[in-house]
């Protein structure tokens, strides 16, 4: 048997175990309107459950496999109607305004005002219909405070943003504004108000395809709705007055509502850890398959995509110049230079001040890396702000618990070298690459290869066997065979294999006679 026959097998395995990494697909829910101002409704019940105890949209009416499943459909198709925090789908006119702090704790070292709100023009740009209409950088020395800027700087914003035409929206470039600052600038400018949770929020919203990307979207969007209820409350009081009470209920309004939002965001988190369940399962068939799984991470719009498009040659990957190209996990398998198949894992991208909460929305997806053999963190090296970009991986990294060793062994790939002449890194260790143009390429599937080896344990080596005898059935039943070559004049053959060391262990000891070459 030839050994192209032998890597197609292979490789068909491993784009088995790719496909089993990513979550099934739902089918498509219809859209159903939903007003901004409505107050949020409880759970729709499927018939016949009445109105006693709250009900769980993943045990079933019947106890029937189908009708369960319709039940998990209506569920579903209730978390994930469109948001009531959605902006409208119409054209927004966006006035971006950063508020450069000049000095103290808040200001960044490895940054500036100027390069911050070209990231924020940058966020916009990704939005279908959204376009900039000016760019604003006003100092401030403390954003936290209720108007963000001092009163005469404030003064002259106000009047520089109501002589703008026709703006339909206000960016302001920091990560959050309370409820209560929001209020009070949307009264002092007249339009909508944005921070950077609430227009990220969206650009996932927009790019969210799969079930567990709408998912996470959704339980992200719960402290906003949470906070947008205070201030809903507060209006109401200030305006009815007298009892606060729903009647009957023995509940206020925003006792009901915050019970709702609970219910809410249990029914998400109960959704996702079913999805990470079956995800747990396909891991640990993947894992039978013994193929090494690779995590490719970086900062937004690096060139993940594209590297591993690049790595894999596989031809429908269709990067995308744009934020938060990907939101899911996507499995890609590829062949390391010793014919190793390897599967790559394409992640989401990370942002300088990108909320807390939202990161924590997309831990289910992100946990994925810490199952993983190796990082490879790939870095726009053209990028002004490079340095700030990968200190901003870096903590993120950190922040998710992952594993020392696969922090202490990542690959850091410096790729888009085909933009800067004569680039050569300064850093020990980091690939010069460019994904587009193939450069450095080899030298990266070699390095990726070494790290893999040693994070598995396997071995790549060579074997003379006797054709007649049972290693060469052991071997492709215990460990992957790369190459056969046989001599018919003396009915033996060389094996190349890469095994795992317990398998290794296993193979001496029953064939102790078996002549072995490390390569």
């Amino acid at each position: 048997m030839g050994p192209g026959r032998l890597s197609w097998s292979l490789l068909l395995r491993c784009r088995r175990a790719a496909a089993a990494l990513g979550a099934p697909r739902c089918r498509p829910l219809p859209a159903r309107p939903l007003s901004a101002a409505a107050p949020l409704r409880a759970p729709l019940r499927p018939p016949g459950t009445g109105g006693g105890a709250p009900w769980n949209g993943a045990a079933g009416a019947g106890g029937d496999e189908e009708e369960e499943e319709e039940d998990d459909e209506a569920a579903l198709e209730e978390l994930l109607a469109p948001s009531p925090l959605a902006p409208g789908p119409g054209a927004q006119r966006v006035a971006v305004v950063h508020p450069a702090v000049k000095w103290g704790p808040q200001k960044s070292p490895l940054t500036t005002a100027e390069l911050q709100i070209a990231e924020a023009v940058a966020l916009v740009d990704t939005l279908q219909n959204w376009t900039v209409v000016d760019k604003i950088i006003i100092p401030t020395k403390n954003p936290n405070k209720k108007f963000v800027f001092g009163k005469g700087n404030f003064q002259v914003l106000t009047e520089k943003i109501k002589k703008l035409p026709h703006v339909t929206a206000v960016f302001l470039n920091v990560e959050r504004i309370s409820s209560l600052t929001k209020k009070e600038l949307e009264g002092a400018w007249g339009v909508p108000v944005f921070d950077r949770y609430t227009v990220v929020l969206h650009i996932f919203r927009c790019n969210a395809r799969t079930k567990e990307a709408k998912l996470q979207v959704a339980l992200a969007e719960i402290p906003l709705l949470r906070s947008n209820l205070k201030n809903e409350v507060s209006q109401r009081d200030q305006q009815r007055g007298g009892s606060r009470y729903i009647m009957g209920s023995g509940e206020t309004f925003l006792e009901t509502q915050n019970r709702v939002l609970k219910e809410r965001e249990l029914k998400i988190r109960n959704a996702l850890e079913k999805l990470r369940r079956k995800r747990a399962l396909l891991r640990t068939q993947r894992r039978k398959c013994e193929f090494p799984v690779v995590s490719v991470m970086g900062y937004t719009n690096c060139g993940k995509t594209t590297l591993i498009k690049a790595l894999t040659g596989e031809a429908g990957l269709q990067p995308r110049d744009q934020l938060f190209a990907t939101l899911d996990i996507t499995a890609h398998a590829g062949y390391l230079p010793s014919h190793m198949p390897v599967i790559y894992v394409d992640t989401i991208g990370f942002l300088t001040d990108l909320p807390h909460n939202l990161v924590e929305s997309f831990s289910a997806t992100l946990e994925e890396v810490a199952y993983s053999d190796l990082i490879v963190h790939v870095r726009d090296i053209t990028h002004p702000e490079t340095i700030l970009q990968k200190a901003t991986v870096l903590s993120v990294l950190r922040n998710l618990n992952l594993p020392c060793h696969l922090l202490d062994s990542m690959v850091e790939v410096h790729n888009k070298v085909d933009l800067i002449e004569r680039y050569k890194p300064a850093e020990e260790n980091a690939l010069a690459v460019s994904a587009l143009h193939g450069h450095g390429l080899e030298e990266l599937k070699q390095e990726i290869e070494k790290k893999i080896l040693t994070a598995t344990g396997k071995k790549i080596l060579t074997v003379n066997i006797n054709l007649e005898g049972p290693q060469l059935s052991w071997l492709y039943k215990e460990a992957t065979v790369q190459e056969v070559e046989v001599m018919p004049e003396d009915g033996t053959a060389r094996v190349k294999v890469i095994i795992g060391s317990s398998a290794f262990g296993r193979y001496k000891n029953l064939f102790p006679n078996s002549e072995i070459f490390m390569s």
